[in-house]
C-alpha cells in the first residue's frame, strides 16, 4: 500500500478539519454553558425574604400602601 503524496494531504486535511470542527463545537458548548449559569432575576420588593408571613412582607411593601382596609384579606387556595 504505497500512499502518494496527494493522497496523503488529502487525508491530512480531512483530520485537521475534523479536529477544528470539533474544537469551535467544544468552544461553543463551554461560552452556553458559562452564559447560562441557571439564575434568574425576579421583581420582588427588597427586603421581603425575611418576613415572618406573606402578610407582613406585603403590608411593608410601598407599592401597596395604598391598597386600602387591612381588615378584608382573600386567601386564594
Amino acid at each position: 500500500m504505497s500512499y502518494g503524496i496527494m493522497e496523503i494531504a488529502i487525508i491530512a486535511a480531512v483530520i485537521t478539519a475534523v479536529a477544528l470542527v470539533l474544537v469551535c463545537l467544544l468552544f461553543l458548548m463551554l461560552r452556553y454553558l458559562y452564559r447560562h449559569k441557571g439564575t434568574y432575576h425576579t421583581n420582588e420588593a427588597k427586603g421581603t425574604e425575611f418576613a415572618e408571613s406573606a402578610d407582613a412582607a406585603l403590608q411593608s411593601d410601598p407599592a401597596l400602601q395604598d391598597a386600602g382596609d387591612n381588615s378584608k384579606k382573600e386567601y386564594f387556595i
